[in-house]
């Protein structure tokens, strides 16, 4: 049976992951704020002012509270604070499957080795740490750049979300199976960075 994600840090070359917390919220704010694009495919509202990106951050600490989810800044070691967040939720041990969501990054950061590191670093946690049989993501269908992203990586997609309220969103999978060769995918690509 896999393990109950907790706060950890997560090193990478490119990235630092680590616990999110509302002193993260200025330079977040700076990296993403009042971007409506950054945030168009997110469940929050643009974030126009820190004050509201605090609040959504609140949000997110209530469920890492209430054991709901693990939410972590992404530190960017260039940039040398917070250029998005990530966040591991919506587990389920007894079928061995866990969401990856809530991931934005700063315009700036798009398609970049800190995207990539971050998809590695989490899924690396997922898949070895924790011992999950599957990393699930829920993509809005319009949201054709982070499909296209996902897919690159070796996700394939399972199909429509059967609960979904509003925009239809699309269920994407990498299974434990599939795993090593889309970490090959990944190191590779960040090698090359």
């Amino acid at each position: 049976m896999p393990l109950t994600p907790a706060l950890t840090v997560l090193e990478g070359r490119f990235v630092r992951l680590e616990p999110l917390a509302q002193s993260h919220v200025p330079a977040l704010f700076a990296a993403g704020g009042r971007d409506d694009e950054v945030w168009r495919w997110l469940s929050a509202p643009t974030p126009h002012t820190e004050a509201d990106l605090h609040d959504i951050v609140a949000r997110r600490l209530t469920d890492v509270t209430d054991g709901k989810r693990v939410a972590f800044a992404v530190v960017g070691r260039e940039a040398g604070a917070a250029i998005g967040t990530t966040n591991l939720h919506s587990w389920h041990r007894a079928d061995g499957r866990i969401e990856i969501g809530g991931t934005w990054f700063g315009r700036k950061w798009w398609r970049t080795a800190a995207n990539t590191e971050t998809k590695l670093l989490t899924m690396t946690y997922a898949f070895e740490t924790l011992g999950y049989a599957a990393v699930v993501w829920r993509i809005s269908a319009g949201n054709l750049r982070s499909r296209e992203a996902i897919t690159r990586i070796g996700a394939t997609l399972i199909g429509p979300e059967p609960e979904a309220a509003g925009p239809s969103l699309l269920l994407y999978a990498i299974s434990q199976a599939e795993w090593p060769a889309a970490k090959t995918r990944l190191s590779e690509r960040l090698a090359r960075s």
